[in-house]
């Protein structure tokens, strides 16, 4: 004859697989999120880096001042699409002087992206802000023995 402490032995067989499956999928959901803002974050950080650097030296070198700020906006608009961010990245262009592509002219160029939280329906986005903005400024000059503009 089996006693009680067999019998309860036998009724709590497999909870512990259970158990665990339950508590590894409440502890890695956070996690996996985590790692995916967090890699969203990083694309944002690098595109808005590369985007000022990027358009700083596409301004410097630009033949003509006319010409320059589009060649900027179009180097910048390559980095944030490289990183997936097609939409929202802007660019700020300013000169230390005038005309702005005058032998050693500093040219700043600032780049600013919003990241948005990922997996988060547009609905809450309206009502809690899920956004992380990011930004980067990059200074070049112009080369020295740059003719006159």
């Amino acid at each position: 004859m089996k006693g009680p402490a067999t019998r309860a032995r036998h009724d709590e067989s497999g909870s512990a697989v259970v158990e665990f499956i339950v508590l590894a999928v409440v502890m890695l959901l956070p996690l996996v999120y985590l790692v995916l803002f967090m890699a969203r974050i990083q694309a944002g950080t690098y595109a808005v880096s590369v985007a000022a650097r990027e358009a700083g030296r596409a301004y410097v070198s630009s033949p003509s001042g006319a010409e320059a700020p589009g060649r900027a906006r179009a180097a910048a608009d390559l980095a944030f699409a490289d990183q997936g961010f097609t939409s929202g990245g802007s660019l700020t262009i300013s000169c230390d002087g005038s005309p702005c592509l005058r032998p050693e002219g500093r040219v700043s160029t600032t780049s600013r992206v919003i990241v948005p939280l990922p997996l988060v329906p547009a609905f809450a986005r309206g009502v809690i802000p899920l956004q992380v903005p990011v930004s980067a400024t990059h200074v070049a000059t112009v080369d020295r023995f740059r003719g006159s503009p």
